[in-house]
């Protein structure tokens, strides 16, 4: 409602599910951490504006399960961070291609963003303090220096939930194939939706 009375034409609705810094004025615990499909629908109860869905897409179907909530339009991140043309740093990369868990952590900026866990964020997560951007500039020269040196386990290696859908294949090839994606499964639930189609059962 506060951007929707400054003016806002649209609004990016961030699930807790999205990687790097949360889209919240504070950074108390507990706030910004709401599922993306909860989410939407809560905003839209609340306002009119166009919603941009983010946090935890990367493919086709999961654009289409954003429409399908009402979102407008989808934001991806880290399912552009393994195409060829992405500025993504090598150590990045690496951990991308692996199945590693991600979580919450001020530990390398002071504030809460959700990223890869590694050995810095393991040690430092627990006695971080809600402090940016004074965190940030306190550990920008030791990223800077682990990031050349290509150790994974210093650096921030922000990602969402979905990130191990990321693929290293060109950034137009992702965009047709999800759109094509997107368009398939927005159909297949037309489909079964339709007249006459066999409904799955209702559980007692």
């Amino acid at each position: 409602m506060t951007a929707r009375a400054a003016g806002a034409d649209a609004l990016v609705v961030q699930g807790v599910e999205a990687g790097e810094h949360r889209a919240s004025f504070t950074d108390a615990d507990g706030m910004g951490e709401l599922g993306l499909l909860p989410l939407l629908q809560l905003v839209r109860r609340a306002v009119d504006l166009p919603l941009v869905a983010s946090g935890g897409i990367a493919d086709g179907p999961g654009i289409a399960a954003v429409l399908s909530a009402g979102a407008s339009a989808a934001q991806i991140g880290p399912g552009f961070m393994r195409c060829p043309e992405a500025g993504t740093s090598q150590p990045q990369r690496d951990a991308l291609a692996q199945g590693r868990r991600t979580t919450l952590t001020r530990a390398f900026t002071g504030r809460r963003a959700r990223g890869i866990v590694n050995r810095f964020l393991t040690e430092h997560t627990a006695d971080a303090p809600s402090a940016y951007p004074h965190v940030h500039h306190l550990t920008s020269p030791l990223r800077a220096a682990t990031r050349e040196a290509r150790d994974s386990e210093t650096i921030n290696l922000w990602a969402g939930q979905a990130f191990s859908l990321a693929e290293e294949v060109p950034a137009a090839e992702l965009v047709c194939r999800w759109s094509a994606d997107a368009r398939a499964a927005l159909e297949e639930a037309r489909r079964l939706s339709a007249p006459g189609q066999p409904q799955l059962p209702v559980l007692p």
